[in-house]
């Protein structure tokens, strides 16, 4: 019997096969048919420590038994006030409020409105948010909006609003975007949103720190509020907690999830700095945030998150994201010695490299090279011509050499 199950981001009409997962640990994951696939992207960049990391297992099954649900909404409960607490003590002393909602997607939301309220809530007519090319910042309207316009959203364009774009700061051109950010925020602008240091779903296109640091000085200057998605760079992805310190950059708005709770659960923060706070804070109920979602502060998922924090302050995971940034950079050079590939870059535990030919999401190697790599049990889901590896933190030497060895093995196959 066909499955009712309509997948994101899948064309059923190919009739590609759909593997059916039974469990996992690490970095495997165990089909129903008995196979052991290496996740060589984290399950879609969520899962940071491994799969089923038994600390926040245990806490997730503890936190079950005791409260599964509250609505947050003039009420409150003890992980979601340790969490935040714990995130304001990891976090840049800066960002004192704690914004909690379920997705990445949903905290781009939370942090668009927030920086609107904020103007508004001022009185002053600033509606216009600057984007960066190529950006992604998710699927629901808004984050559609301040993303690349393109494959993934043309039906949907009248719903989305105007942004004002600038351009990517390609190497030797930063200025160029460099200008046109500073013509965008001179103009009034609202806020800027960016993804620090990494463009992840448009192409882990990657840029340098001092950009970073040269747009938030920008910003500061002509009062645009940063708002910084580190939903994928964040959790240690490009080497550090967030991808924002290798600037010295404190955002005013920030956005974290994926990896907020080990990738274990959905939950996500939008953090914000006292004045965002302060422009909606009154005694007059019609100036209060107005935004929510049924399971806001999930206790459960904050119990994850808990268990991901209290990892992030007692072991050494940045020793571990390095040394497989090491192994990566290492791995990434013997593959381009062997064969012809372009633009090789790694940013923490971040590799990637683009293959020459037809570009863009749609390219057809694509889905060519998804069936080849999972017909050898390895999950990869390049990016049109671009493929990349963002595994867990836990995967050993030896399935990453795996992981080279089948790109290495699709590269010098004569059909695919």
């Amino acid at each position: 019997m066909t499955s009712p199950v309509w997948h994101p981001f899948t064309q059923h009409g190919l009739r590609e096969p759909v593997p059916e997962v039974a469990s996992a640990r690490d970095a495997l994951l165990f089909t129903k048919d008995g196979r052991e696939v290496i996740d060589a992207i984290s399950s879609w960049w969520v899962t940071t420590h491994g799969h089923c990391h038994p600390r926040i297992m245990a806490a997730i099954a503890e936190q079950a038994q005791r409260l599964d649900q509250l609505i947050f909404a003039g009420w409150t409960h003890e992980p979601a006030e340790t969490l935040a607490r714990g995130l304001r003590a990891l976090m840049p002393q800066e960002l004192t409020r704690v914004f909690f909602s379920d997705s990445g997607s949903t905290c781009v939301e939370v942090a668009l409105k927030m920086a609107l309220g904020y103007w508004s809530a001022r009185g002053e007519a600033r509606e216009r948010i600057v984007v960066l090319e190529h950006s992604y910042h998710g699927d629901t309207i808004g984050a559609m909006s301040v993303g690349a316009r393109g494959v993934f959203n043309r039906p949907y364009e009248p719903l989305l609003f105007d942004v004002t774009t600038v351009p990517f700061p390609e190497t030797a051109r930063e200025q160029l975007a460099l200008d046109a950010l500073d013509h965008a925020c001179a103009g009034g602008a609202a806020a800027f949103i960016v993804e620090p240091l990494l463009l992840g779903a448009g192409g882990m296109r990657a840029y340098s720190a001092r950009v970073l640091a040269e747009m938030r000085d920008i910003c500061s200057r002509h009062g645009t509020l940063l708002i910084a998605d580190e939903v994928m760079t964040g959790w240690g992805r490009t080497g550090s907690l967030l991808a924002c310190e290798q600037a010295g950059v404190v955002p005013d708005l920030l956005c974290l999830s994926k990896g907020l709770t080990g990738g274990a659960l959905p939950l996500a923060v939008t953090m914000a700095s006292e004045p965002v706070f302060e422009a909606h804070y009154d005694t007059d109920r019609a100036r209060m945030f107005f935004h929510s979602s049924s399971y806001t502060a999930n206790p459960i998922a904050c119990a994850a998150a808990n268990a991901n924090l209290a990892i992030w302050r007692e072991e050494p995971v940045l020793d571990r994201v390095a040394r497989l940034g090491e192994r990566q950079r290492a791995a990434l050079e013997t593959l381009g010695q062997a064969h012809r590939i372009e633009n090789p870059r790694c940013l923490g535990s971040v590799a990637a490299f683009d293959l020459p030919g037809e570009q863009g999401y749609l390219a057809d190697i694509a889905p060519r090279l998804m069936t080849f790599f999972r017909e050898r049990d390895v999950l990869l889901r390049p990016l049109g011509n671009t493929i990349y590896v963002m595994p867990p933190y836990s995967i050993t030497g030896e399935q990453l050499d795996r992981v080279y060895a089948v790109i290495s093995e699709a590269l010098g196959a004569t059909r695919l």
